[in-house]
């Protein structure tokens, strides 16, 4: 194993993009990203051709669209291709998290000191309890991720990096949460003051709800610590006035009726199914009558994802199996507009984003 070499040498950004530590790196994870895209863009349309093949010589109806997961599993593993692409998923994605890590935590004091400086430049903007515990659920290396969002000090510069291949290189300038900010459902009366983006993450959507929602208060929630402090120095560098707690989205800890508009994106299929009502009957409560809530994510049981194709579904699997989303397929099998009416939530729109996502909105009635 290499030795990784400390380099203090700052590469500048590439618009609101670091640059990776070294131009090693950036070569490194751009091949990465090359090889997700051919696995992604190549290898799994082939596969899913595969296994509507099986199924349909086994005469299954809906292709094998519907079959329990164990069977599917079983119509897929004599296909070279199924092993093939599951390893090349896999092993791409470690690859990526390890090369980029190593290289960050061989300047470890560098990117903690820029941390401080952040904090210390704009102390009234991040919101951190000392004495916060965070929950077991949440400690998981989601996506593979080393620590996760919560053990790694570096988490935020990681992920960062990481996810830029993980998007294929779709997202380097913040493309998909502005995309999703526009998507957000302003309250009917158009009155915007307070915006809160939970499960945040290191703040991309909550500098792109400042920049739709100019006027309003921010603010980005987050469990992982690591993400939070990121998130504040990323805003800080880039100039963005806004504020960022580390919370739970169950118990913000926000008064009632504090927000005029919710987001939660890709937060629900992170959480354990049985957190789903205690986080909607949060976001009711810390919403104003009229307030809007939006739930950007993979698409649900409302959007018929029952009834997805079988590679689709053997993908799904795949995420939950190998690449540590244990709480994706209870979200996937939830029916996300009823999840929100028994809460107390009027859904106005469910729909198909111009990505691979979902949204649902939905507001707080409004008192008669």
């Amino acid at each position: 194993m290499n030795t990784p070499v400390s380099r203090s040498i700052d590469r500048c950004m590439q618009g609101v993009l670091p640059r990776t530590p070294t131009l090693e790196d950036e070569s490194q994870l751009a091949f990465y990203e090359t090889v997700r895209n051919f696995a992604i863009g190549e290898m799994f349309p082939r596969l899913s051709q595969q296994l509507v093949a099986r199924a349909d010589a086994a005469k299954l109806p809906d292709h094998g669209a519907r079959l329990p997961l164990r069977q599917l599993r079983a119509l897929a593993e004599p296909l070279p291709l199924s092993g093939a692409w599951k390893r090349v998923m896999r092993s791409q994605q470690q690859l990526a998290w390890d090369k980029i890590r190593s290289s960050l935590l061989a300047n470890a004091a560098r990117y903690e000191a820029e941390l401080d400086a952040a904090e210390c430049a704009h102390p009234e903007r991040i919101h951190c309890d000392p004495q916060f515990v965070t929950p077991d659920y949440a400690k998981f290396p989601i996506h593979l991720q080393p620590g996760g969002y919560v053990g790694d000090t570096l988490a935020g510069y990681v992920f960062h990096h990481g996810t830029k291949v993980f998007y294929q290189g779709f997202n380097d300038q913040d493309e998909l949460h502005i995309l999703n900010a526009q998507h957000v459902r302003a309250p009917a009366d158009g009155k915007v003051r307070r915006v809160l983006d939970v499960g945040c993450s290191i703040g991309q959507g909550t500098t792109a709800l400042k920049q739709r929602f100019p006027a309003a208060e921010v603010w980005g929630l987050d469990v992982g610590l690591p993400l939070v402090r990121y998130a504040h120095k990323r805003a800080v560098d880039q100039g963005v006035e806004v504020h960022f707690k580390h919370g739970l989205a169950e118990d913000t800890g926000f008064p009632d009726g504090h927000f005029d508009v919710v987001l939660a994106y890709i937060l629900f299929h992170e959480v354990p199914a049985r957190l789903f009502d205690s986080i909607v009957t949060e976001v009711r409560r810390v919403l104003r009558p009229g307030g809007t809530f939006t739930i950007i994510d993979a698409p649900a049981a409302n959007s018929g994802s029952d009834t997805l194709a079988a590679g689709n579904r053997f993908w799904l699997d795949f995420d939950s199996q190998y690449n540590c989303e244990p709480y994706s397929p209870a979200f996937v099998a939830t029916d996300v507009p009823e999840l929100l009416q028994r809460n107390g939530l009027e859904v106005l729109h469910s729909g198909a984003m111009p990505s691979f996502l979902w949204h649902t909105q939905a507001q707080k009635p409004a008192i008669k």
